[in-house]
């Protein structure tokens, strides 16, 4: 069975940092292109970052460059999103999942996703 178990997520301040982490069973990795979504209440869902199994290529969007970085552990079979600086428009829930697509400028469609996990900033 396909399964993400998505983890770290939680209330903090602005400024704080946390690391989401994603743990895949059920198949590799090594073969998916990874990535990060989100979704604020009332807002549409947010491609926030990703990485290309092939050519290793990351996107990331606007709003969370210079701030956000995504990596992978072949090795557990998982992948992260270290989040630095957080601000109160980071608040959302957040998605792991395997993409369609991955170049550095722009993130395909979701192929499966995870539970999600809740981030909130706020002072």
């Amino acid at each position: 069975q396909l399964q993400f178990v998505e983890s770290g997520g939680g209330l903090v301040q602005p400024g704080d940092s946390l690391r989401l982490s994603c743990e895949a069973s059920g198949f590799s990795l090594t073969y998916y292109n990874i990535g990060w979504f989100r979704q604020a209440p009332g807002k549409e869902r947010e491609g926030v970052s990703c990485n290309n199994n092939l050519d290793g290529s990351t996107y990331y969007a606007d709003s969370v460059k210079g701030r956000f970085t995504i990596s992978r552990d072949i090795r557990r079979n998982a992948f992260y999103l270290q989040m630095n600086s957080l601000k109160p428009d980071d608040t959302a829930v957040y998605y792991c999942a395997t993409l369609m697509e991955c170049t550095a400028q722009a993130m395909g469609a979701l192929i499966q996703g995870g539970q999600g996990t809740q981030v909130t900033v706020s002072s």
